[in-house]
């Protein structure tokens, strides 16, 4: 019997061609486009949920500041880990990250490498998190300081086919670091990504060793740097903990009063800011609609088709009932075309979205992939094709099989399926989605150019940023000779990219400071040439001059003066941590971060900000971006910063390619929901 059920709805296909046609391409459309938005809503969805652990991990986070400078920090301090784990039984087991600075470039044999995406952290990290050791011993990660965990490309990248485990990479031909261990790459969707990782005992090692000013890895409260999470036991109540942890902090440093203690459940990270309002959520929502939408408008579409030819198969079905067919066969019939229908279309689809994944991971910054061994990508379409295929199926094959025969055969059915109130309220519903659908398309299209074309405060454009690292000593000779090179329009450096300012302080003063407040400000180190460079404009006072004086003087953006409550400004005490000197100037406001974030109070200053994670081994104070504006067609900088520049090639130890675009890096782009 099912066999004849399918071999009448492939003829019945193949006879009418035209609508077949049409009904499939509708289909094959809508089914592409929307399981494609639908895999980009799952993976958004699934971030750092494969960890088994994941409903029982934690990030501490700290609210600081008060009044309008008051922020939430996803990073704390590093002793506040260990106290919980030793303090709180509610804690079984605490991870904490840095990010690593020190150690960029790797040299193994003929290969030297500039790795960017490497952090310190506990052996924790491999416990904690499914991040297992695939080569290396799980329970001891790290035998030593200079022990180094590699994940799998990284490893193929130094070694190729050889076993990584006990090969040596060296940094700067000073420190070698011995692989003992290799892990699976990062899964895209979490949100802890790196390549190789250090144990954080080196980092302390390095820092606190012979400090004069008794700061160790166990009482230093000052240093917000380190991502931190814990495990917590089950039914434990994030807010009381976060109460102890609060209390444990001011017993070590009275002064942070107000510090606020914060648990963000693993599972949030991603999609929910920190301070556990929506984030990212409301995108993944709305793209869901929008599929929904797209699919609903797929369905009405086959239905609507199926129905306004239901005249034409009035009388085939009259005559069937007829010889003896019972409606619940005529039913069944209906739904095997419309699901041949649907298997030719979906077969398609799959087809087209293998065509459309590169473009489409391109638009949404994913790296999808297709791969049909993964059950979530089954769950996606399954689900899809088979909602939307009950959807379209039922009220067509319900209608079809109701046909009276002798009503049929005698041509009285035209006035009742006109008269489908039903079928005109499908019509109406699938005009006014298309009509909404398009609408969004072009207020979407409009806030893209406005946000493109918005001024941010600076001049973006031609210029690119390096690390100076070996040349930050030599800035001076460095500077010249690329200003000899034809290509080269003007030179500066800063501390930071204008596009993402991270360092964050509220150590600071200023005459109208009240008792108990904080700001929260943006420090910036930069040079006299960095506010003409950027073409930034000064509301008041005057830029800084090269001269010595300049080591106490400082500029001020306009929010940072409005959050002081300063008249006035110039000539106004400012106090940057232990820096006292004079505001000298106010530039207008700039955007440095997401345009979704409002600007924030942002100090600058000429004199080098010590990095909280570099000690006296490594270069303590440092400006050590140089920014270079060229004018050279397409872009093409590697004459430049080659060959041509003797100075770059004495004193550059990095690659090139490992430059970045400021016209590229778009600062409307979502930042960290912080």
């Amino acid at each position: 019997m099912l066999r004849n059920y399918f071999r009448t709805a492939w003829r019945n296909l193949v006879k009418n061609q035209f609508y077949s046609l049409i009904n499939i391409t509708g289909l094959t459309a809508g089914l592409a486009v929307g399981i494609l938005i639908l895999l980009w809503v799952q993976d958004e969805l699934s971030f750092d949920r494969f960890h088994r652990q994941s409903s029982s991990i934690y990030r501490l986070e700290n609210k600081v500041g008060t009044g309008p400078s008051q922020q939430i920090w996803t990073t704390t301090v590093a002793p506040i880990a260990s106290f919980a784990k030793r303090e709180l039984p509610e804690v079984k087991d605490a991870v904490r990250l840095t990010n690593n600075g020190m150690y960029t470039l790797f040299k193994y044999k003929d290969k030297i490498i500039h790795e960017d995406k490497s952090s310190f952290t506990d052996p924790s990290l491999f416990s904690v998190f499914d991040f297992g050791l695939i080569q290396g011993n799980p329970g001891n990660p790290f035998p030593d300081h200079h022990s180094i965990v590699l994940t799998e490309t990284t490893a193929k990248r130094y070694f190729g086919d050889e076993n990584p485990i006990g090969k040596v990479l060296s940094y700067n031909d000073k420190v070698a670091f011995t692989v003992s261990g290799v892990i699976h790459d990062l899964p895209k969707n979490s949100s802890i990504q790196g390549d190789l990782f250090l144990p954080i005992s080196l980092l302390f090692d390095n820092m606190y060793t012979n400090r004069k000013d008794g700061r160790n890895m166990d009482n230093d409260f000052h240093q917000f740097e380190y991502n931190t999470y814990l495990v917590l036991q089950p039914g434990t109540a994030a807010g009381h903990l976060a109460t102890k942890l609060r209390n444990i902090h001011l017993r070590n440093k009275p002064d942070d009063t107000d510090l606020i203690y914060l648990l963000q459940p693993l599972s949030e990270m991603h999609l929910y800011k920190a301070d556990g309002t929506e984030g990212g959520i409301e995108t993944v929502r709305m793209f869901s609609i929008i599929a929904l939408l797209i699919l609903v408008i797929a369905c009405i579409n086959y239905v609507n088709l199926s129905t306004a030819r239901s005249l034409l198969r009035s009388k085939e079905i009259s005559m069937r009932k007829i010889v003896g067919a019972a409606r619940i066969q005529l039913f069944i019939q209906f739904l095997v075309e419309t699901a041949l229908l649907f298997s030719l279309a979906a077969l398609l689809a799959i087809g087209l979205m293998y065509m459309l994944l590169p473009t489409y991971n391109q638009l949404s910054g994913k790296q999808l992939a297709l791969n049909f061994a993964d059950y979530h990508i089954w769950q996606v379409i399954g689900l899809t094709i088979t909602s939307t295929l009950a959807a379209s199926s039922i009220y067509p094959a319900m209608l079809l099989s109701s046909f009276e025969p002798l009503k049929a055969l005698k041509g009285k059915v035209s006035g009742r399926i006109n008269e489908a109130t039903f079928r005109k309220a499908l019509v109406v519903i699938q005009f006014a989605v298309s009509v909404i659908l398009i609408a969004s398309t072009f207020i979407i299209s409009q806030q893209l150019q406005y946000i493109r074309s918005k001024a941010l405060g600076y001049d973006r454009t031609h210029v690119f940023a390096f690390f100076m690292r070996d040349m930050g000593k030599h800035y001076d000779a460095v500077k010249a000779d690329l200003l000899n090179q034809p290509g080269v329009a003007a030179v500066t450096r800063a501390n930071a990219n204008i596009v993402q300012i991270g360092n964050q302080t509220g150590s600071n003063e200023w005459d109208g400071k009240e008792q108990g407040e904080t700001m929260m400000v943006r420090p910036v180190s930069i040079d006299k040439d960095f506010i003409p460079f950027f073409k930034m404009k000064l509301a008041q006072g005057a830029n800084f001059t090269g001269a010595v004086s300049d080591s106490v003087h400082f500029i001020l953006n306009e929010t940072a003066v409005k959050a002081a409550r300063i008249k006035d400004p110039i000539g106004k005490r400012f106090k940057l941590w232990e820096h006292n000197g004079t505001i000298i100037g106010v530039v207008k406001d700039f955007h440095f971060a997401s345009m979704r974030q409002k600007i924030e109070p942002s100090v600058s200053t000429t004199t080098p900000i010590t990095w909280v994670l570099c000690t006296s081994k490594q270069l303590a104070k440092t400006r050590n971006r140089l920014l270079l504006q060229h004018n050279v067609p397409g872009n093409n900088i590697m004459p430049i910063t080659r060959s041509n520049t003797p100075s770059w090639t004495t004193f550059s130890t990095i690659s090139t390619n490992r430059s970045s675009r400021q016209d590229s890096c778009l600062p409307f782009l979502p930042s960290s929901p912080s």
